[in-house]
């Protein structure tokens, strides 16, 4: 699927989040010029095709008082790696789960696990769980604790020339 003027009108109009109404897909429709229908379908269509990975509500963690944050890293056994990474990254606590190529012999890690809490005993405490969830097939682990916020939006189109 490639995206056409309309799709690129639609994406530009979304770049700050959904509109906070009770029915944002009309309220976007109002916006671009599109009926309500075609917008979900549009929406829909970039989806599927992998354009857009997700529509969803991305709140802002800090002011939920969840201030404590660490990037928790693991050297997985390669071959469990994926299965155990879908296991953490289904963890309420997680809110977000990914593999990584490893950079030996600087970083053994391959598994990576973003945790948030109140404070940094309750990250450890959360960390606790996911070492105990690797088991044996970890053969390590550390966490990057956040020291400040670098980016908090979601993409930006860049407007054509002309």
């Amino acid at each position: 699927m490639r995206i056409d003027a309309t799709d690129r009108t639609l994406i530009a109009a979304t770049q700050g989040g959904l509109p906070l109404v009770a029915a944002p897909y009309a309220a976007l429709g109002t916006v671009t010029g599109l009926p309500e229908a075609e917008v979900i379908a549009r929406l829909s269509a970039m989806q599927e095709a992998g354009i857009i990975r997700r529509i969803a509500v991305a709140p802002n963690h800090y002011r939920l008082g969840m201030v404590a944050n660490g990037m928790s890293v693991w050297d997985v056994a390669d071959d469990l790696a994926e299965g155990l990474g879908a296991r953490v990254g289904a963890l309420p606590f997680v809110s977000h789960c990914y593999l990584r190529p490893r950079a030996r012999p600087d970083w053994p890690y391959n598994l990576f696990a973003m945790i948030h809490g109140a404070d940094r005993a309750e990250v450890e405490l959360k960390r606790t769980e996911i070492a105990a969830l690797l088991g044996k097939a970890c053969a390590a682990g550390d966490i990057l604790y956040s020291t400040r916020i670098l980016k908090k939006t979601g993409l930006r189109l860049k407007k054509k020339a002309g």
